[in-house]
């Protein structure tokens, strides 16, 4: 039976590499536009690995990202020419068919020196086609020199030392494409997750000092419709006091790493646990909520989250677990998020 399921998964394999290789040379203008190689996209100048972009493509960050073991992240936006998308203040932003959102994953090989260099992991693409958005997985060599197509995703060996000093391993595992649209899925379809209005409220250096990333996408004509700054919601910083105060860190913390599965129209939608930034409903947030399901993920606590009690909350158990049956969220780590469970605990603790 497993050489069977090896075989036919190597035969969709084949199936799947052979359908791009074949939109790669069609002659139809809709024809898919999917490479076998990053470098086939021409999105980077000179040396790849640099990723410097060329023009017509555009970095930008988010106040409070998705944690993703610890790995830092680049990420650019690539928008067909002449096209723009309209400022919406709560949902992720309709970017046109043709839009392409560029994301590596790297690890600097010493985060107290970054001069040291860094690992590039692999590159995610978020493609919009006519049919809708379509997520592919770009695997980087040893060398450096080159990321290759990986629809079955991968693993890679990552050491590195923290910024504390300490050394840290990991078998480092690059999603295969469904279980990117595990992550992605909204409203039954694939949309991207970071690239909202609030998040892209803060400064980037774009190489000539910052800039508000929301202003410079209005300068370039990428966004239309932006209102005043002052009247923009914006995201806080999860580790950046300065930005929030606890509770409005915590909910940033929880909306990027939890609310893409758990809010109303993402896949966790029946648990009842909505965790998106603009939930106000302390039931709905898990505030002495009992689970639809228990079993072992509650770790015999009876709510989701009991206020001034951090270890009695069930939050808590699952965000420390790595256990795959139990640990929240149930993809794309394998390691602890250590300082944002801690401000989760701190969130916990404030509740009365």
């Amino acid at each position: 039976m497993k050489f069977r399921l090896l075989v036919l998964s190597l035969f969709s394999y084949v199936i799947f590499i052979g359908s791009i290789t074949y939109e790669n040379h069609h002659e139809d203008s809709n024809a898919s536009s999917f490479k076998l190689k990053l470098s086939d996209y021409d999105f980077f100048e000179g040396n790849m690995a640099n990723m410097n972009p060329r023009n017509g493509i555009v970095p930008y960050d988010l106040n409070t990202p998705l944690f993703s073991d610890y790995a830092e992240k680049l990420r650019f936006i690539k928008l067909p020419a002449g096209t723009s998308t309209d400022y919406q203040e709560k949902d992720v932003f309709e970017f046109p068919v043709g839009t392409i959102l560029i994301k590596t994953f790297y690890y600097y090989k010493d985060f107290r020196n970054k001069a040291k260099g860094r690992q590039l992991m692999e590159t995610r693409l978020l493609i919009h086609e006519d049919q809708g958005w379509t997520a592919l997985p770009y695997i980087w060599n040893d060398e450096q020199t080159e990321a290759y197509l990986e629809v079955a995703g991968g693993n890679k060996n990552i050491a590195w030392i923290n910024d504390k000093g300490k050394k840290k391993k990991l078998n480092y595992s690059i999603p295969n494409v469904n279980q990117c649209k595990g992550c992605h899925v909204r409203d039954q379809k694939i949309k991207p997750i970071g690239p909202t209005v609030r998040q892209l409220n803060g400064d980037f250096n774009y190489g000539k000092g910052d800039q508000n990333q929301l202003s410079h996408l209005a300068k370039i004509g990428w966004l239309r419709g932006l209102p005043d700054l002052a009247a923009v919601p914006k995201t806080a910083v999860w580790d950046d006091p300065s930005t929030g105060d606890l509770n409005q860190r915590a909910r940033a913390w929880l909306d990027i790493n939890c609310a893409h599965c758990h809010s109303e129209r993402a896949p966790a939608n029946t648990s009842g646990l909505l965790l998106n930034i603009e939930q106000e409903d302390p039931v709905a947030l898990g505030i002495l909520k009992t689970p639809v399901a228990a079993g072992r993920g509650s770790g015999g606590r009876k709510y989701d989250i009991v206020p001034g009690s951090p270890n009695e909350s069930i939050f808590i158990y699952r965000l420390e677990s790595k256990d795959p049956g139990i640990m929240m969220p149930e993809l794309g780590r394998k390691m602890v998020h250590e300082e944002g469970v801690a401000l989760i605990r701190d969130w916990i603790r404030s509740l009365d």
